[in-house]
């Protein structure tokens, strides 16, 4: 068979750097060439030779409708005709404005942006220009986007190098970012109480924000000690530092208010991305009307040409309206998906009992780790007993065999409105074949 793919990768590594945009879909996650899709409908993929790939990835989780929706297609060929993009104020802007707070009780007020980069870093000036405080409370294993003040600690490393859980030693995740950026950055272990409270008591009162992921989902999918994030937002509330939610990845994914509604979380400042957009660049940096009042008139600055860009909202709303429909059905349908897609990949796991596997996910989001400990439960779980080489080998074989799965472990898998019972079935089957082949 043709391999296109290979062709494009060495033409595109002459143009763009490691031939293509974004490192999670380039030779550092594949070992080599990457897939190179030409199109998606529903929940299937298809590159460029023609093979066709039930996809689990959804754009990172950006695609809670599929591919292709028809929803989304007929708004988009209906709003394109009448302009792309104005940069001034629209009514689709304070329609989607208005579902998104009266979806979600904890938000008073949003502004939009174009990523979840963007929106965090938004976030944390707020937070500091709120509460006249400079640190902010960070967890190993996060991910809060690439900005120079908040990446520490965001990837798998050795042991050895992550220094005592009482005191991680602080590493930096790129060069280019002087030391001082990352100055006012304290990170902690996360899914620990005790170290939060350690950490707390000695940054508490300096902190402008302590921020989370409400499932780990940078290593992963890792679920939350039960009570461990109320705790924190006990803590924040006692310190008083503002108790920052990130939902760029679990929101619109894990239910209709994301982890604040699945953990009973009340956050002083929210973030949202991926999902939001349906496929669209869309985010939002959402709280509490007197925090949100530091954005008014440049107090604290957040400009953008492309902010609430006029397709990308009407692509969200309609997204949310789909999702919402009848009860919140697109909802409850992606959580029983996802579960049931997990439960799946158990019972081949446990039936093959060739590799330790462990899978752990909540409601749509579910990842495969190749380990030999019962459960993963934080980023020195993963770093020191996840076997990313191996779930690679599994990811690229499934691919082989039709399923489209992220060939990195610290990513995720993600299920949408448009899988099905037979799309599970046939991952069931594939994965089994997999498992039996690998060494």
């Amino acid at each position: 068979m043709a391999n296109t793919s290979q062709s494009l990768f060495e033409r595109g590594t002459r143009v763009l750097v490691e031939g293509v945009s974004s490192a999670s879909r380039g030779p550092a996650t594949f070992g080599g060439a990457p897939r190179y899709m030409s199109h998606g409908a529903g929940a299937r993929l298809y590159d460029v030779d023609g093979r066709e790939y039930i996809d689990w990835m959804m754009a990172f989780g950006a695609l809670p409708l599929g591919h292709a929706h028809p929803a989304i297609v007929e708004t988009v060929t209906r709003e394109v005709a009448r302009g792309t993009h104005f940069a001034t104020a629209l009514e689709v802007e304070v329609e989607v404005a208005e579902i998104l707070v009266g979806l979600l009780p904890h938000v008073d007020k949003v502004r939009f942006a174009n990523t979840g980069t963007e929106a965090c870093m938004a976030a944390f000036r707020l937070a500091r220009g709120h509460t006249g405080r400079r640190k902010i409370i960070k967890f190993e294993g996060h991910y809060h986007g690439w900005a120079d003040n908040i990446l520490l600690n965001t990837n798998p490393m050795p042991l050895a190098a992550l220094g005592h859980p009482n005191d991680p030693i602080r590493i930096c995740d790129s060069s280019g970012i002087p030391p001082e950026a990352q100055a006012d950055t304290v990170v902690c272990r996360w899914n620990d109480v005790e170290a939060l409270e350690r950490v707390m008591a000695l940054h508490g009162r300096e902190a402008a924000c302590v921020v989370t992921e409400g499932v780990m989902s940078n290593m992963g999918v890792i679920p939350p000690a039960p009570g461990y994030l109320m705790r924190m937002q006990e803590l924040c509330q006692h310190y008083g530092a503002l108790f920052y939610l990130d939902e760029t990845v679990t929101g619109f994914r894990l239910a209709a208010g994301g982890c604040a509604e699945l953990y009973g979380l009340t956050p002083d400042i929210v973030t949202y991305g991926k999902a939001l957009g349906g496929g669209l660049p869309m985010a939002m940096i959402g709280g509490r009307a007197e925090i949100m009042a530091g954005l008014e008139w440049g107090k604290v600055l957040h400009f953008g040409t492309h902010n609430a860009g006029r397709l990308a909202l009407h692509v969200t709303k309609m997204m949310l309206q789909t999702m919402l429909a009848d009860d919140q059905a697109g909802f409850r349908r992606i959580k029983n998906l996802g579960k049931a897609m997990a439960d799946e990949v158990r019972k081949v796991a446990k039936h093959s009992n060739r590799h330790g596997i462990v899978v752990q996910g909540v409601n749509s989001m579910f990842q495969i780790f190749f380990t030999d400990l019962e459960a993963v439960t934080d980023y020195r779980d993963f770093c020191g007993h996840v076997d990313r080489g191996k779930f690679r080998d599994f990811a690229l074989r499934l691919m082989d065999k039709g399923v489209y799965m992220n060939p990195s472990a610290t990513l995720h898998s993600l299920s949408s409105v448009v899988h099905s019972e037979a799309d599970i079935a046939a991952t069931g089957a594939a994965i089994a074949q997999v498992l039996e082949e690998m060494p």
